[in-house]
């Protein structure tokens, strides 16, 4: 409240003094902070070593051929895509229903939000054979094909998604570091926008495959709710698994409210997720026909090759054992049992929809031709490394954020 009253005021050199504050923070840390960031570094430099050989050979390193033209990378786009949506799990309860233990914390969602759309942009990169024409894609500087092509559409959300959350975390952030009470016509109308953008990121993302007729294994209007409750199964996953690490390494209090709200928001999208799993089966099984060809192979194999049958049922099996757990009552007084739930899911849907929705739709082929796909270890060691930067980028952010909110570093005090 005192530094409320006091409302300093802001001076032009405070900026510069919060960056140079930030950078402090993003760099000192203890043995165990050196040793997280000195792994993801060598992860990172592995995976960039790997995307340095896939330009200079060209994409005829990767697995990937005419017939299956989208793989891992993307696999791995769409994944990140529904993790930066379901970040906004955090911002309904705390600004839609004022929930105010979470108010405390739904800075972390919002961080997460910016981690996996740099992971997202990571993946489009990589999976371009000429990256150096890579700004064709970004707004108002690239040839667009607007408003046709999907694809821009997906590059405006996405860009847009990631500059709102820029902002609202970095002027909390300042205002915090000041000392001052943010002031809502600055971030509420931002945080609200978040909301419905949101879910805009992975509804156009779904668009850009249901749209594509030739490939009958996307065309079903299911696949957005699809996308969007897988969505609200990884974000509220993650970042329960996040609160549990933060508050055990930092003085960040965290109580168990928000962990157990974001437990019940589990307890629903995790049936949802399965339902909607279960009801895409059923109509690609019962209703038979030659479009079934894509979700025979990835469930059950088709004319000798099994390739994605493990995948899918893998994930199935996480999936199923983590809706049980998260609505076990041992799920609320144990939540080692709860951490386990959410890594289980994090992995079930991952593979879901990573591997077993984009392979698929490539298999067989237009031309009626089995060409199974295999990721090569180039293509697994970029997805490592696209992985650790954005580990990296979450872990700097939250780095930077927690002693400013807790009030360890303000620009009276701290290092």
């Amino acid at each position: 409240m005192a530094s409320e009253e006091a409302k300093p005021s802001t001076h032009w050199a405070d900026y510069p003094r919060f960056l140079l504050r930030s950078l402090m923070l993003a760099t000192d840390g203890s043995a165990k902070f050196y040793a997280w960031m000195t792994m993801l570094t060598a992860v990172a430099l592995v995976g960039a070593n790997a995307w340095a050989h896939q330009v200079t050979e060209g994409m005829i390193v990767t697995n990937m051929t005419d017939h299956v033209s989208w793989g891992l990378y993307i696999a791995n786009f769409t994944y990140m895509v529904g993790l930066a949506a379901g970040a906004v799990m955090m911002v309904i309860p705390a600004y839609v229903y004022d929930d105010h233990e979470m108010h405390d914390v739904v800075i972390i969602g919002e961080l997460l939000a910016i981690a996996a759309i740099v992971m997202c942009l990571g993946f489009v990169v990589a999976d371009l054979g000429r990256p150096d024409r890579f700004w064709h894609l970004l707004p108002f500087i690239g040839r667009f094909n607007w408003p046709i092509s999907m694809l821009t559409w997906d590059v405006i959300v996405l860009n847009g998604y990631l500059l709102i959350n820029l902002h609202i975390c970095g002027y909390l952030i300042y205002t915090r570091f000041l000392g001052k009470k943010p002031d809502k016509r600055w971030y509420i109308p931002f945080v609200f926008l978040s909301i419905a953008w949101a879910i805009s990121i992975h509804t156009v993302t779904a668009f850009l495959y249901n749209g594509l007729g030739g490939r009958p294994f996307w065309n079903t209007a299911i696949l957005v709710p699809r996308f969007i409750a897988s969505a609200f199964v990884t974000g509220p996953a993650f970042i329960i698994l996040t609160l549990q690490i933060v508050r055990r390494v930092t003085n960040f209090h965290i109580g168990d409210g928000p962990i157990h709200t974001l437990h019940s928001i589990l307890r629903i999208t995790v049936l949802l997720n399965l339902f909607l799993l279960g009801a895409e089966v059923f109509t690609e099984f019962y209703t038979g026909g030659s479009h079934t060809a894509a979700a025979q192979y990835l469930f059950f194999g088709l004319h000798g090759h099994y390739e994605l049958v493990p995948w899918i049922w893998t994930a199935i099996t996480f999936n199923t054992l983590a809706a049980i757990l998260i609505l076990s009552p041992a799920a609320k007084s144990r939540l080692w049992v709860l951490d386990v739930a959410c890594l289980l899911t994090l992995v079930g849907v991952w593979i879901e929809k990573g591997m077993g929705l984009i392979v698929p739709a490539f298999v067989p082929s237009t031309m009626h031709e089995i060409v199974p796909y295999t990721p090569s270890l180039v293509e697994w060691q970029v997805m490592a490394g696209i992985f650790a930067l954005g580990l990296m980028v979450y872990t700097i952010a939250l780095k930077v954020a927690i002693p400013v909110f807790t009030g360890d570093v303000t620009i009276d005090n701290g290092p």
